[in-house]
């Protein structure tokens, strides 16, 4: 296992494969580096490095009780390429992942630490809703995700991905029993503490001002049947809001189109970093 620990005592888990461009890949909540299997070997064979972190409290790095919020997961990156020496990465986060790409490339993408990012099914601007967002996700939601964590974490980490993660809840959808058994093992992994936490950093950040300073070019990709992350409350968004960004919506699929459309996703990843 490849760990390293950061200021606060934190160790965080990595996988560092390969030669060449380097390619860092952001988990969604509450996964872990796992989850971008697919990805990282179809890259790996085409030549690229492939990064990819378990964040704190996720997977195999420390179950924190503390910095379970986005400035401490982007500040947990920037240490993380400091010590990979990481120059000129192509940032690429899925749903909370693409929180953390958001605000870590925003203050920390500087003096040639990043090239490009992409951000898949991703939480920002804001997921919430309120008065300044009224097309967000009512707070009851993620106060239902919370009491269904705290009360029984196991069966709703069976439940989300059987239903509307992978939109295995749609009329005549093939189910993937392999895939839900492996999205609860990454769940089951982490701590309960740190993603009953995460669950107020990924639903109430605002990425908003975020999304404005980015520079460099984005490649933002939603399924329009994502039932976990809206996308006219947020690809829609994200889109107009960054200088140089480029929005790809894609008929049908769902949140978890990494796994379950990995084929279209791969090439349309591959296409962009080559651009």
């Amino acid at each position: 296992m490849s760990t390293f620990t950061v200021k606060d005592g934190t160790e965080i888990f990595y996988k560092d494969w390969g030669k060449g461009q380097p390619l860092v890949f952001h988990h969604g909540w509450p996964l872990s580096a796992d989850d971008w299997d697919a990805q990282m070997m179809f890259f790996l064979n085409k030549g690229y490095r492939v990064i990819a972190h378990d964040r704190r409290g996720h997977g195999r790095s420390s179950q924190t009780v503390d910095g379970n919020e986005m400035d401490t997961y982007a500040a947990d990156v920037a240490a993380l390429m400091d010590h990979l020496g990481i120059k000129g990465a192509i940032h690429i986060g899925h749903s909370t992942g693409g929180g953390e790409v958001t605000r870590y490339v925003a203050r920390y993408g500087g003096d040639g630490r990043v090239a490009k990012a992409v951000l898949i099914g991703a939480v920002p601007p804001v997921m919430v809703k309120s008065d300044k967002n009224p097309g967000g996700t009512p707070l009851e939601a993620f106060d239902g995700y919370r009491a269904a964590l705290a009360a029984n974490r196991a069966q709703l980490y069976i439940d989300i991905p059987a239903g509307p993660f992978y939109s295995f809840n749609r009329p005549g959808a093939k189910v993937l029993q392999g895939v839900i058994d492996n999205w609860w093992r990454q769940g089951m992994m982490g701590g309960i503490k740190p993603h009953y936490d995460c669950i107020k950093a990924f639903s109430e950040t605002d990425f908003t001002e975020d999304l404005k300073k980015i520079e460099c070019p984005v490649f933002v990709m939603h399924g329009d049947d994502d039932q976990i992350v809206p996308i006219a409350d947020s690809a829609l968004l994200s889109s107009k809001l960054l200088k140089n960004g480029t929005l790809k919506v894609y008929p049908g699929l769902p949140h978890g189109m990494c796994t379950t459309h990995a084929d279209i996703v791969n090439e349309d990843l591959l296409a962009f970093i080559r651009k």
